[in-house]
């Protein structure tokens, strides 16, 4: 499937930006470290378990065997420049993912031959769903006891609902997982131990029949999705391999399908099909959509063109102890080592004083990065994660990645008195890093509170404080975000803010309705809607914008317990003005003390996050683990058993998982896993409110 790229038509053709997306443990870190060995990066196999690998390189990543931060390389194959982002599979880390999928132009989907989706696998591709990103899979760990391709593309299927393209079949099953037969092309390629390299030949006489049979069905479910395939198969029953490949990178790049294939990357086999899988079949930034941005109101696009004015996205900061590095994804434009950048956030000039190529924590300088580039600069001081870098002339400001809420936090205090604030510069730089955590100081007890995505990434937070700062703190017990929200609201609560001291006065007079809301499922309105039905300008316009100001204030604290509120309307039906004393300032305050009254009118309900826990464990140890589950407020969704294993699904209050891992452990002799990704927020017990 080698493509070659003429380069000197446009190099950008042959430039792929691409990440490796998988749940936790299914093999990318793997996948990864065998593209780089492979493609005569590195020259010598890293392995996660010997803490060898490239993009694994932080020492608490080598420590606990998972990959935490999202880990930039370049490498190439066959003409091509492979830019490729190894994200981490731990759900704790979905912010690293949701900020690379926003700059990569495809991705291949890792997954467990054994185990087949995942729940945090099915997170991930939801998330690239939501960014359109093109993506193949690569069913892993085909050596397993009990691998099976069809199985792992069945999961596939009822799970996340694509129409999986399978292009290859295995040659062997389990430990004799030995090669694969190429569908397209019709051909063996089989990797003898102790090789690096496939051999190619003939498909064996025992696979004829059954390839044959699988041809068909891929050529069969080509035409049915492509009209220049389905013409062809209509004139000649059949699909060349040139036409077979052309059509799945048609239905790859639109999302009508997914290309499947198969290896084992620990063993080194099924890489190079993989490889080139990735050129064939996944976008180059010619074949995306211009980016799109703002500026002054006005919606603008950008060319991936090296000549058009400069637009970039940074989308990870890292601060060495070398300096300060922040990875961009270049969209359009040129810059060059010494150029004077726009901020367009921040609205102000930075200058780029390097330039660098990356392969982790290793770096080759450039002298120049062109659209289409992901590279680290050195010598930006104000740019965040999500900071729009451009061309001072022509500026423009894209749409940053999203960024979840916190809602699990630990409060963290140094030892020694004398390091607070080398503790509070250390939390700064964190959460200049990592926008997913957040710092704040409890009113009541001045504690320093950490908040975070969950209990790993608050663990994996505080002890880079220790080792990179040197500094001896304790952490506190972890507790979780709650909300608020309206279960029964109030109609034609009325609010008066009248202030005479002298001077101009004050005078707003607002009415408000408050009612429950639930959000669209897309998670537009962000839980909270604002509208107006006033009539005969009884209230301007520029004093209604004025009252939303003010109620979204008021979300900051809710009455139960100062927990912020979400999941209610609030609609302005009535109110009067001042002819002198009215201001935005006065219906900014009437809003904002109108609904805190109307919410202290209001029945009000406290939510806590829930997450959905899938717990696999031996057969004979799911009757501890049902009752573990209820004691824990669980409620079981679902359960399977299979080879001797079960797989109990359950929704669980996030406060009752603190310190799980330990206790399934000790229940299970240490052979009980489990994962869990959040699943928002649902009513608490009064217990729990109190």
């Amino acid at each position: 499937m080698r493509t070659h790229v003429d380069s000197r038509t446009n190099p950008l053709t042959g430039v792929r930006n691409l990440g490796i997306l998988a749940h936790v443990d299914a093999g990318k870190t793997t996948v990864t470290e065998r593209i780089l060995y492979t493609t005569g990066t590195t020259h010598k196999r890293g392995e996660v378990h010997d803490g060898t690998t490239v993009t694994d390189f932080d020492a608490q990543e080598r420590d606990r065997g998972i990959t935490i931060f999202a880990a930039a390389v370049t490498c190439s194959w066959d003409g091509h420049r492979i830019n490729l982002i190894d994200t981490p599979g731990h759900v704790d880390f979905a912010d690293e993912v949701e900020r690379s999928l926003r700059v990569l132009d495809g991705a291949v989907a890792v997954f467990d031959a054994v185990a087949g989706v995942e729940p945090q696998s099915e997170s991930v591709w939801r998330q690239a769903d939501r960014h359109g990103v093109p993506r193949i899979a690569f069913v892993n760990k085909m050596d397993r006891a009990g691998a099976d391709l069809d199985t792992a593309v069945a999961s596939v299927r009822e799970r996340l609902h694509p129409v999986p393209l399978v292009v290859q079949l295995p040659i062997g099953a389990e430990d004799g997982f030995t090669g694969v037969v190429d569908l397209l092309r019709m051909r063996a390629l089989v990797w003898a131990d102790g090789t690096d390299a496939a051999e190619e030949g003939p498909v064996p006489d025992a696979l004829r029949e059954e390839a044959a049979r699988r041809r068909r069905l891929l050529e069969e479910a080509v035409a049915e999705r492509h009209p220049a395939a389905l013409e062809e198969f209509c004139d000649r029953e059949t699909l060349t391999a040139a036409t077979l490949a052309a059509a799945l990178r048609d239905l790859t790049r639109t999302g009508d399908g997914v290309v499947v294939l198969c290896g084992s990357a620990y063993r080194n086999r099924g890489v190079e099909p993989l490889l080139d899988a990735v050129v064939t079949y996944l976008p180059s930034p010619l074949d995306v959509p211009p980016v799109h941005g703002t500026h002054d109101g006005t919606r603008q696009e950008r060319p991936a063109d090296p000549a058009a004015p400069m637009a970039a996205l940074a989308f990870k900061v890292n601060a060495t102890p070398t300096g300060r590095l922040t990875y961009l994804r270049v969209y359009s434009g040129t810059i060059e080592k010494g150029d004077t950048v726009w901020d367009a956030g921040t609205r102000r000039t930075e200058r780029v004083g390097r330039i660098l190529r990356v392969r982790a924590d290793r770096h080759d300088p450039l002298e120049r990065a062109v659209a289409g580039d992901i590279v680290a600069v050195v010598g930006l001081k104000s740019a965040r994660a999500g900071s729009t870098l451009c061309a001072p002339g022509a500026p423009l400001l894209l749409e940053p990645p999203g960024v979840a809420e916190p809602v699990v936090h630990v409060a963290v205090e140094t030892r020694r008195a004398t390091d607070t604030d080398r503790l509070a510069s250390a939390l700064a730089r964190l959460t200049e890093e990592d926008p997913s955590l957040a710092v704040r100081t409890d009113p009541e007890t001045g504690q320093t509170v950490l908040s975070g995505m969950g209990e790993l990434h608050l663990e994996v937070a505080t002890e880079r404080v220790r080792r990179e700062h040197g500094l001896e703190v304790t952490v506190g017990r972890p507790g979780v975000a709650y909300r608020e929200t309206v279960g029964t609201g109030v109609t034609g609560f009325v609010h008066r803010h009248v202030k005479q001291d002298g001077g101009a006065g004050q005078f707003a007079h607002v009415v408000l309705d408050v009612e429950p809301w639930q959000e669209d499922a897309d998670g537009a309105g962000g839980g909270f809607v604002f509208r107006s039905t006033v009539v005969g300008g009884r209230v301007p316009q520029e004093y209604v914008r004025a009252v939303e100001a003010g109620c979204r204030d008021a979300l900051a604290e809710g009455p139960l317990g100062g927990h912020p509120v979400t999941g209610l309307r609030v609609t302005l039906t009535d109110g009067q003005t001042h002819v002198k004393d009215s201001s935005d300032t006065a219906f900014r305050t009437a809003g904002r003390f109108g609904l805190r009254d109307a919410l202290r009118a209001s029945e009000m309900v406290l939510l806590e996050p829930v997450v959905e826990v899938t717990v696999t464990v031996p057969e004979d140890a799911v009757g501890g683990v049902l009752g573990d589950l209820a004691a824990r407020r669980g409620r079981v969704t679902g359960s399977a058993a299979r080879g001797g294993t079960a797989q109990v699904t359950a929704t669980v209050p996030l406060a009752e998982l603190f310190g799980y891992a330990t206790r399934l452990r000790s229940r299970t002799q240490g052979r009980g896993t489990f994962t869990a990704r959040p699943t928002g927020y649902a009513p608490a017990p009064a217990v729990t409110a109190r």
